[in-house]
């Protein structure tokens, strides 16, 4: 959170699965959708946590398997963990909000008495969570005895039942919605709470997120009956929070023009990127617009023609160089000249791209470094690479955009490819 000196234009706090992450989306588009708008318009003075009620590892596992930026702040195991940054520090001050009356062995030996409950995996076994699977017919029952003998051994718990089939035990404390009340108590000590929050969910365990005071919430299209149900009983009169007509991430992009949050045109809306046009110079619009231009060329989804391309070479600096991950120098010029025979090799092949984490920083009068990663996921495959970029407005018009003059790139997480055309 250090990040900001300022209070966060805009705060999304979003759940994973069926949320932020459409498992039922073979082509991704909704996420990436959201990953270009929030890249281009507010990685630079917002905040993007992710709350989940994935464990660290199958968190980690689905950054592997689905095109997901990287978040601010990252909250785990159904509220139980905070960390922040890419290196995932943990929040202390939070684990020991929890351990108030919680105590995971009498947890663990209470319940073993309920041969109705079935231990999820070991992953999912958290230091202030347990997590078990339960017949959706027994649910209420086990809940209500179990809840009344933890009690009587001394501890404050709560359980949440999600999905018609998981239940969690967690310390009275715990819970998104704790966890995103703890993120707003800090914030506003520092003199940093959001100009605005968006909570966005799907299930009953995301609920409490829209209770906490002052957020604007969206239960996405695709959200599960028990959720529309709390809503009903709950909040069905409160305007802050809408149920979208989109699916998952595309929901989240209905939610922000709904409540007037900022920009909510996601630059994978516009049919020819020629079009995109500025009054203005914006390095991360740039930035986002021109990989967003190189996907579609791979893909076959522009028109193959000297038009896009001389646009393409229009700015780049006829100076300006590139060296690629693997370490080789060439000329910009060169590299937009090897692209008309890449045109279309990644067609129909899932071939994305998209860039995480756009940092710009105007270095002079005329000139922009911009740092970020860049990533490309061909299948299952996945693929990044940290850039730094420099842009140049010497000599140019907001509506030609920037002049890329040099842009190098080196291989993240050992990522590797046997890619001849390995471009920008």
């Amino acid at each position: 959170m250090d990040r900001l000196k300022s209070s966060a234009r805009l705060m999304i706090v979003s759940d994973l699965d069926h949320t932020m992450v459409d498992h039922h989306d073979p082509e991704n588009l909704s996420i990436l959708r959201f990953n270009a708008l929030w890249e281009a318009k507010y990685r630079h003075d917002s905040l993007l946590v992710f709350s989940t009620g994935r464990s660290p590892t199958l968190y980690k596992q689905v950054r592997k398997e689905k095109p997901m930026l990287t978040p601010d702040i990252t909250i785990m195991s159904v509220g139980t963990e905070i960390t922040y940054g890419n290196a995932m520090v943990p929040d202390e001050g939070w684990v020991d909000v929890l351990n108030h009356k919680w105590d995971k062995k009498i947890v663990t030996e209470e319940t073993s008495k309920f041969p109705e409950l079935t231990l999820q995996s070991e992953t999912e076994q958290r230091p202030h969570k347990a997590s078990f699977y339960i017949k959706k017919e027994k649910a209420q029952e086990i809940m209500k005895t179990l809840s009344e003998t933890l009690v009587k051994r001394g501890l404050d718990v709560k359980l949440i039942y999600c999905c018609g089939t998981d239940l969690d035990i967690l310390p009275q404390g715990a819970g998104k919605g704790q966890a995103l009340a703890y993120l707003h108590k800090n914030l506003k000590a520092e003199g940093k709470l959001p100009q605005n929050t968006l909570a966005c969910g799907d299930s009953g365990n995301d609920a409490e997120l829209f209770t906490i005071p002052d957020v604007h919430g969206v239960m996405v299209k695709n959200a599960q009956e028990e959720l529309l149900q709390w809503h009903a009983e709950n909040a069905k009169n409160n305007p802050k929070i809408i149920h979208a007509d989109e699916r998952c991430a595309s929901g989240i992009i209905q939610a922000i023009g709904h409540f007037k949050l900022g920009p909510n045109k996601s630059p994978r809306d516009l049919p020819d990127l020629l079009d995109a046009k500025l009054d203005h110079f914006d390095p991360a619009y740039e930035v986002v617009k021109f990989y967003l231009f190189l996907e579609r060329w791979r893909r076959a989804e522009v028109e193959n023609s000297e038009h896009y391309l001389n646009n393409l070479k229009a700015v780049c600096s006829p100076a300006g160089l590139y060296v690629n991950p693997s370490g080789i120098e060439q000329s910009l010029d060169d590299v937009i000249g090897k692209l008309k025979d890449c045109y279309g090799d990644k067609k129909e092949k899932q071939y994305r791209v998209w860039v995480d984490q756009v940092f710009p920083a105007q270095i002079d009068s005329d000139t922009w470094l911009v740092k970020f990663k860049k990533l490309e996921q061909t299948g299952e495959v996945q693929q990044c690479c940290y850039t730094t970029a420099i842009l140049s407005s010497k000599g140019v018009e907001p509506s030609q955009g920037l002049m890329w003059v040099h842009v190098h790139q080196t291989w993240m997480d050992g990522s590797t490819s046997d890619d001849k055309n390995q471009f920008l």
